[in-house]
């Protein structure tokens, strides 16, 4: 595994650490008033990792976990991402990307660690900051 790659999945783990936390502390604070435990248990986590995600990176180009590994995330241009880009990236990561994985796991191990298939997908790079 490449080194850029090792640090990608250390600020992951750390970004799930966060939002782990995030989802605790919601989750004492907020009364459930729903009728399907399902839906609360399925689109609340969603909408809190992406939320989180979309503001952070929104932001400063970083996450948690990115900031503490020295990560950043940017246009293929070398601009702050847009927007679009954030959504497009996590979207793709979170629905295709798996299914790309399974296609094709050789070509997941040529991947450098800067740009993975949701970053090609939405022309984003994470580079060392």
């Amino acid at each position: 595994m490449k080194e850029l790659s090792k640090k990608r999945s250390k600020a992951m783990f750390i970004d799930f650490l966060a939002v782990t936390a995030a989802l605790t502390v919601l989750e004492a604070a907020v009364p459930k008033k729903v009728k399907s435990n399902a839906v609360y248990s399925l689109a609340v986590p969603s909408l809190v990792v992406w939320g989180l995600e979309y503001a952070q990176l929104a932001k400063s180009g970083q996450t948690l976990g990115y900031k503490a590994q020295g990560l950043v995330l940017e246009s293929e241009d070398g601009q702050k991402p847009s927007g679009e880009q954030i959504a497009k990236r996590f979207l793709y990561r979170d629905f295709i990307s798996t299914i790309d994985y399974f296609k094709d796991r050789k070509g997941f191990e040529q991947l450098d660690g800067a740009s993975f298939p949701h970053d090609a997908y939405a022309r984003t790079v994470v580079r060392e900051k």
